[in-house]
């Protein structure tokens, strides 16, 4: 693992960054063509800026600190809305404002990543900043039926796209943007533990094991209305496995014993039901089913890199082999077929057969360093320990 995070690191630090016109590139096809005029993302910014932070923090380099610095600064000049609150969704390969709503999920990952900045860098100057990010989130909860819409335009009206993206559903509610505001309340306690944060922390972690997580099937619930009428029956085992562990971390650093169980008992029925129904004979976790059983049986790079983790988690909670031999072998899946051995970094998707799909771009708005990143930070330091 620690092999990986370097040569993952290395891919970033030597292909990435767009020296023509500031920050980092918006695409790099599986073949290593740079599309020049890609747009940037507000998700690839800010999760190159959490893992580089990351990275500095687990091993010191000044180029890792390099990296993280180049991503705020492009972050604050160019994502930043001159002139209403919060960060645009998308600019142009210049810089230049190109989706202009506000994304929930991506103002809460700024908000992961400028907490994990701090605490990499011990700059306390930039205290008021996260303050002022956090209250952009906060802008998206629902003070009548709790949790956090998903979109909202530029001016923080109504905005009819709430899609993070194409494949997503239109509707107002998620559980992947509660995942992620739960994902970045958790780094930002660490560094902040003010009232109305540990309010809203502690709502988001009931809502999630309330609405959101499925306690019979041992799955989260994916698409809602605005008042959680519940809108999907699909699962995702990514996600799930994915949230087994978050909701562990963020139940362990809020501290409430009786939380804590809760989420736990939830957690372990999570990661039971993944690995019962979406791992497949090969040891890889496929990508989507319903009650029926698996019906894309794809192999995606960001839900092994998840199950890796997850596995790892569910067998020290539990102390049940089951869980790591789960780990081990999509940890060996992921080695053989969705590390790309020629170019670095990790193929997209594979089919079922673990033949990579070359159409997907090695770099986009999504395809970043953050989850096979951090899975190698994580499991470096829960074996470390």
């Amino acid at each position: 693992m620690n092999k990986e995070l370097h040569d993952i690191l290395g891919f970033w630090l030597k292909h990435s960054i767009d020296v023509k016109h500031g920050g980092f590139v918006g695409q790099i096809n599986s073949d290593m063509t740079v599309v020049p005029d890609a747009p940037k993302g507000l998700v690839l910014n800010a999760r190159i800026l959490w893992t580089f932070a990351r990275a500095y923090r687990h091993e010191p380099k000044p180029e890792y600190m390099e990296m993280a610095e180049r991503a705020l600064h492009y972050l604050e000049a160019h994502f930043r809305d001159p002139e209403y609150p919060g960060y645009f969704w998308m600019v142009d390969y210049r810089g230049r404002p190109l989706q202009t709503k506000k994304q929930i999920y991506g103002q809460a990952f700024y908000l992961y990543a400028l907490s994990e900045f701090i605490l990499a860098s011990g700059r306390k100057d930039l205290l008021p900043l996260a303050e002022e990010v956090f209250e952009v989130v906060e802008k998206g909860f629902d003070p009548v039926h709790g949790g956090y819409v998903e979109a909202y335009a530029r001016d923080w009206t109504d905005e009819g796209d709430m899609r993070l993206g194409i494949h997503d559903q239109n509707d107002k509610k998620s559980m992947n943007t509660h995942l992620h505001v739960l994902e970045a309340y958790t780094n930002y306690f660490r560094i902040a533990r003010a009232p109305k944060l540990e309010k809203q922390f502690r709502r988001l972690i009931g809502d999630m094991l309330d609405r959101i997580v499925d306690e019979e099937g041992g799955h989260f619930h994916l698409y809602f209305d605005e008042d959680w009428s519940l809108k999907s029956s699909h699962v995702s085992y990514g996600h799930d496995i994915e949230g087994s562990w978050l909701l562990m971390e963020a139940a362990e650093l809020y501290g409430d014993a009786e939380l804590l169980e809760r989420t736990r008992n939830a957690a372990v029925r999570m990661a039971d039901a993944v690995l019962t129904e979406g791992m497949d004979a090969d040891g890889a976790i496929m990508w989507e089913g319903d009650a029926n059983g698996v019906f894309d049986t794809d192999k995606h790079w960001w839900g092994q890199a998840e199950a890796i983790v997850g596995f790892v988690n569910a067998w020290q909670m539990t102390g049940e082999e089951r869980f790591l031999k789960a780990a081990t072998g999509c940890w060996e899946f992921t080695r053989k077929h969705i590390v790309d051995p020629i170019h670095g970094e990790w193929y997209w998707k594979t089919d079922r057969a673990g033949n990579p799909d070359l159409n997907d771009p090695k770099v986009n708005e999504w395809k970043c360093p953050y989850h096979n990143g951090r899975a190698c930070f994580e499991i470096i330091e829960r074996i470390n320990l």
